[in-house]
């Protein structure tokens, strides 16, 4: 009898406690990206710490692949991987990363976060309708943006951040147009086969444009610190906190699968303002408060839409 009450509380751990540590773990983790990424930039040219770090856990995700004897990609396959590389990685962690040079990155992940306001934002323009309440969520992240901003409205008079935000927003569209394309032009083979490939490929246009502008810098004289925060965005970001992410979302609904997207940004600001003294006034944990709830509004509805389009399949 005992044996029996050991085995199912087990399996009742199992399917319900790990799915919910994993999800944690990627609420919390991933929002400490944000914070290595800061120590990183400071010491060493952003770009090339994007490349560095994508190109390490590239090459972890392939040789484990090709030690499993994975079949690669053909023919248009190649043609999704790169594209997917370009947006994805080159475009996206590649100008978020240099994006925190200037700002702090708890504004970095919140302006992150936004991206899915800019996939409404692009199926509008395609001629898609807007439910209201995605319309509404638009609106709201907005203000709460808006909000946010008010509290730099000083920091708007120095280049750099300006510039700083600028690329952020850049690399929150380029996610959001390489979400859609991933919806559309799935590959066909192991899509975390595909995910190495496009961080290796990526590393190495992120290398040649750091070799051809002259902003890297020799590899022995990166200081320790950014190699740490190197190790740090690939063994926890790239690799264990994915392999978490993925868990999660095979065993969670999507409506609380979902729920990292909303407390990473949170996550980032905190630990921003412990561990760089970085501004966490009121009008910020309102602005964000406001944004968050904005994003959750524009996801709920997004799947609200998906769920209708597969029963009307049906």
């Amino acid at each position: 009898m005992r044996t029996k009450i050991k085995a199912a509380f087990s399996t009742r751990i199992n399917a319900v406690g790990l799915p919910i540590i994993a999800l944690c773990c990627v609420c919390f983790f991933w929002g400490t990206t944000w914070i290595a990424s800061k120590e990183g930039v400071r010491h060493m040219p952003p770009l090339q710490l994007a490349g560095i770090r994508q190109f390490i856990g590239g090459v972890l995700y392939v040789s484990f692949f090709l030690y499993k004897k994975e079949a690669w990609p053909k023919g248009k396959q190649w043609k999704t991987i790169i594209i997917l590389s370009i947006l994805n990685f080159a475009l996206s962690n590649g100008l978020s990363t240099w994006g925190v040079k200037f700002i702090s990155s708890g504004l970095g992940a919140i302006l992150n976060a936004v991206f899915p306001l800019w996939i409404v934002i692009i199926t509008f323009f395609r001629g898609e309708k807007l439910a209201r309440l995605a319309i509404m969520g638009l609106i709201i992240s907005f203000s709460g943006v808006c909000v946010i901003f008010y509290d730099h409205m000083s920091d708007f008079l120095q280049p750099d951040f300006r510039f700083g935000i600028l690329l952020s927003f850049i690399a929150t569209i380029s996610w959001a147009f390489g979400s859609l394309y991933t919806k559309k032009k799935a590959a066909t083979f192991n899509p975390y086969f595909s995910l190495g490939l496009q961080m290796l490929l990526s590393s190495f246009i992120l290398f040649a444009v750091t070799g051809a502008t002259g902003t890297g810098v020799n590899i022995m004289s990166i200081p320790a610190i950014s190699w740490w925060s190197i190790a740090y965005l690939v063994i926890i970001g790239s690799v264990l906190t994915f392999i978490a992410y993925i868990y999660m979302l095979q065993k969670l609904p999507p409506e609380i699968s979902s729920i990292y997207a909303y407390i990473n940004p949170i996550v980032a600001v905190l630990l921003g303002s412990v561990i760089f003294g970085e501004s966490l006034t009121m009008v910020i944990a309102i602005g964000g408060a406001i944004t968050i709830f904005g994003l959750y509004m524009v996801n709920h509805s997004i799947r609200k839409t998906r769920r209708l389009a597969a029963a009307n399949k049906v």
